[in-house]
């Protein structure tokens, strides 16, 4: 399939009092055209940082490292001029941010917000943008969307804000939609209306979805691949029935095996014993290393090379040195 976004060699750090915290460390994945990805991991792993890398948000204290490339359909976008970046931002690619009620402005109306956007890459009218401010808070199912749009964040539910922060993403018909972590904190029933609705306007528009979580119970339906992060590095991809049914590596196991499921009676959730490594000083073996129940004394020297189990099913893991 045709690629919208691909990633190579993207490292990403930080400089901070207590050293260099290295975030994302040489990773490499595409994004196939009108599909959805799943970026799964727990919190710290550099699933955000990676977002906010193909978004062109990483600033002091942070660096992309001069080895990167992120391609959007081709072409290089960490060679943009500013100006550049402002044409890509919203109109290429659009971010749905993690905390709907802080990403918000609280002392404007969701009309102002809306419009704003709209008056800043189109050259219409108050009264256009006001009308397409409406289409869009229609289209993310908020009802009463005339009235709604001079309310403000504090008058929205949880869930509500969400949609608003997704039809503040979609305005201008973006072809690659980053959303971090959007049902987060909200309730599970509208996490999952969130999602579908997600998915009806992903398959409407034929946009490509990145959808940054740690959740792996939220993806298995909305997902058509999926990415594992671990201290800032992909240890795991592959499509969402390779993930789900032939988990490959010990780190991904772990994380299904802490997934509450329907068919389970008396068996308890697993937990994955110990923390992550420093990213100030990151192992040079695998980082799962000290957490893992199968690890081997070379896991802890060097970092495995990715091993292709199937078409578009890798690992990184030495457990599987040797298979293909």
């Amino acid at each position: 399939m045709e690629k919208i976004l691909e990633v190579r060699n993207l490292s990403v750090a930080f400089e901070t009092y207590s050293g260099k915290v290295q975030a994302v460390r040489d990773i490499s994945f595409d994004i196939e055209k009108g599909s959805v990805t799943a970026i799964v991991g727990e919190s710290g792993c550099g699933k955000s940082v990676t977002s906010k890398a193909v978004m062109g948000l990483i600033r002091k204290p942070g660096k992309i490292s001069d080895e990167s490339e992120i391609l959007f359909q081709g072409e290089n976008i960490l060679k943009y001029t500013e100006k550049q970046w402002q044409s890509y931002r919203g109109q290429q690619c659009s971010i749905v941010f993690q905390d709907a009620l802080t990403a918000l402005n609280p002392t404007m109306n969701i009309g102002k917000q809306i419009t704003e956007k709209i008056r800043v890459h189109k050259k219409v009218s108050k009264q256009e943008a006001w009308q397409e401010g409406i289409r869009m808070l229609e289209l993310v199912g908020i009802p009463n969307a005339q009235m709604r749009m001079k309310q403000y964040p504090h008058e929205f539910s949880g869930g509500m804000r969400q949609r608003v922060m997704i039809a503040i993403a979609l305005t201008l018909n973006p072809k690659l939609l980053i959303a971090d972590e959007p049902t987060t904190a909200l309730d599970v029933t509208i996490q999952a209306d969130i999602l579908e609705m997600m998915k009806g306007i992903q398959k409407t528009h034929g946009m490509s979805i990145i959808l940054i979580t740690h959740d792996l119970g939220i993806v298995a339906n909305f997902a058509t691949n999926i990415i594992v992060m671990y201290a800032g590095k992909v240890m795991e991809r592959g499509s969402a029935e390779d993930i789900f049914y032939s988990p490959a590596h010990p780190y991904t196991e772990a994380l299904l095996k802490a997934v509450p499921r329907l068919d389970m009676e008396d068996e308890q959730l697993e937990t994955i014993e110990g923390a992550p490594p420093n990213m100030a000083n990151p192992p040079t073996g695998c980082p799962f290393a000290d957490r893992c129940r199968k690890r081997m004394d070379i896991c802890k020297q060097e970092f495995p090379q990715e091993t292709e189990l199937a078409e578009g099913h890798e690992v990184c893991c030495w457990l599987w040195k040797g298979e293909r």
